[in-house]
């Protein structure tokens, strides 16, 4: 690709009056001057009108709609169905950036399952201090169930989604929290990709971006892999909670990506120790199970009775070894955000590395000096209850009131081992369009690549999910508070 160069503003653009403000803005050097390697998308879009834009949006939505790309949202009473918010400006990576981010990444995923390893087998992180075992064994992700269990090929974290932010006062990519219990979003990168080349098959011709769409083949070589029997006969199966569940889209377009069978917990039975499926020639024996389901609801015999979503004595069958899961039960212990703190370490301790990507700084409230720090200090920080997720159980201390403040007071004090606090960092920004103003404003976003291990190597989808805050100078991104969604470009070459 030739050296792309910025580019002036072009005439009654939808960038007139952006400001770039005090953020680091991805795709401005300064007002109207683009970096490089986002001039010529600049060049594109800056020469729509707004009608032009919104029958773009349109066709965007239309085609969301018709493939049933939706999420729930459960905070409102009603369960309510929506379309995913997708908004069109794409957000470009450099080949330089992405390549220390794969790197940071394929070290992270691998001290993680190292770690599961360990805290399920030896222990030697607790017994040589690096982690504290009050930690692990006051979390309620820990899993006694798991401890001694072989699983197969020794992979926990077969499928990961580690959240990034960039720090708007270094530019700097930092890890914000991890995700390997079982992480969602995936499908939204590989469909955004497919509208996005629709609504915009000129500004995506101009670039060489590497492509998405073999996440699924990838996926389903490691399920295939993983076969207790081994063999081509290997019979995968997605267990999904049902078709009320927020991801239930998501659930059913990898199994036909994948080419597998969606079932659901009563479609399975397990009989002396085998797991088999129901199908109208009678019971088929399953070998892999990537299951969307989380642990408590697995098997109502192993952990809660009460759920109906899952299939008594797969726990049984797993322990046996007739029975893979993607992901590895008891997974939960290393997204406690608690535990996330201690990952440094853990990659000095297990790999004898320095982290390539950083932590953002955490006070533990466990630990009495910082819990006395984040009490003082709550107006400043974030704090976050350590096992919630979509930006639940949250804190945002300069956007809150007294009385959220003194009811956080009363939390930390009540449960500190439940809470952690960071430092509101400034997220960079890219272009949104704003209904309000119909035109483009920046808007905060963080990352989500997805990361998939096969026990050797670590294969990373160039880009994943960029989330962002649609709500102007929100830096909440979770599309349960209002967040959507845009396409990642990562280049081939830097621009």
């Amino acid at each position: 690709m030739n050296q792309l160069q910025p580019s002036p503003a072009p005439a009654n653009n939808l960038f007139e009056a952006y400001e770039t403000g005090a953020f680091y803005d991805e795709m401005f050097e300064q007002p109207s001057v683009p970096r490089s390697h986002y001039a010529p998308l600049f060049q594109v879009i800056g020469r729509l009108d707004q009608q032009q834009y919104q029958q773009r949006r349109e066709l965007a939505d239309l085609a969301f709609l018709i493939q049933g790309i939706t999420f729930t949202v459960y905070s409102d009473g009603h369960n309510t169905e929506r379309l995913f918010p997708f908004d069109l400006v794409p957000r470009i990576l450099t080949r330089a950036e992405w390549d220390l981010i794969e790197r940071g990444l394929a070290q992270r995923v691998i001290t993680l399952n190292l770690f599961l390893q360990d805290i399920y087998g030896p222990q030697r992180a607790l017994k040589d201090r690096i982690v504290p075992r009050s930690l692990i064994f006051s979390s309620p992700q820990f899993r006694r169930e798991m401890m001694g269990l072989k699983v197969p090929r020794g992979i926990h974290t077969h499928i990961s989604g580690i959240d990034l932010i960039r720090d708007s006062a270094t530019g700097e990519f930092l890890v914000l929290e991890d995700n390997v219990r079982t992480p969602s979003g995936v499908s939204y990168v590989l469909e955004n990709r497919l509208v996005l080349m629709h609504a915009f098959p000129r500004a995506f011709s101009q670039y060489a971006v590497l492509p998405v769409d073999h996440y699924p083949v990838e996926l389903a070589s490691i399920l295939r892999s993983l076969s207790p029997r081994g063999g081509a006969d290997t019979v995968a199966v997605l267990l999904t909670p049902g078709i009320f569940n927020s991801a239930y889209f998501e659930h059913s377009f990898l199994a036909q990506q994948m080419g597998i069978e969606l079932v659901e917990g009563r479609d399975l039975v397990v009989d002396s120790g085998i797991v088999f499926m129901k199908t109208i020639a009678g019971l088929k024996r399953v070998d892999v199970i990537y299951r969307r389901i989380d642990d408590e609801f697995l098997d109502p015999l192993a952990f809660n009775p009460d759920s109906v979503l899952g299939v008594p004595g797969l726990m049984q069958a797993y322990r046996e070894g007739n029975v893979a899961l993607v992901n590895a039960i008891g997974n939960g212990i290393a997204d406690d955000k608690a535990v996330y703190a201690y990952l440094p370490e853990l990659i000095r301790y297990y790999l004898g590395e320095d982290p390539i990507l950083r932590n953002v700084d955490t006070y533990l409230c466990s630990k009495p000096d910082h819990l006395a720090y984040v009490l003082d200090h709550l107006e400043e920080l974030v704090v976050k209850a350590v096992g919630e997720s979509g930006g639940y159980g949250m804190l945002m201390g300069p956007a809150s009131t007294a009385a959220g403040r003194h009811e956080f007071r009363r939390r930390l004090l009540a449960n500190p081992r439940n809470y952690i606090a960071q430092p509101v960092i400034g997220l960079s920004r890219v272009p949104a369009f704003d209904e309000t103003t119909n035109r483009f404003a920046g808007r905060h976003v963080d990352l989500r690549p997805y990361c998939l291990f096969d026990g050797e190597k670590v294969v990373i989808v160039p880009g994943g999910l960029t989330r962002v805050a649609l709500r102007p100078g929100s830096l909440v991104v979770n599309s349960s508070q209002g967040g959507g969604s845009k396409d990642t470009w990562v280049l081939r070459g830097d621009a």
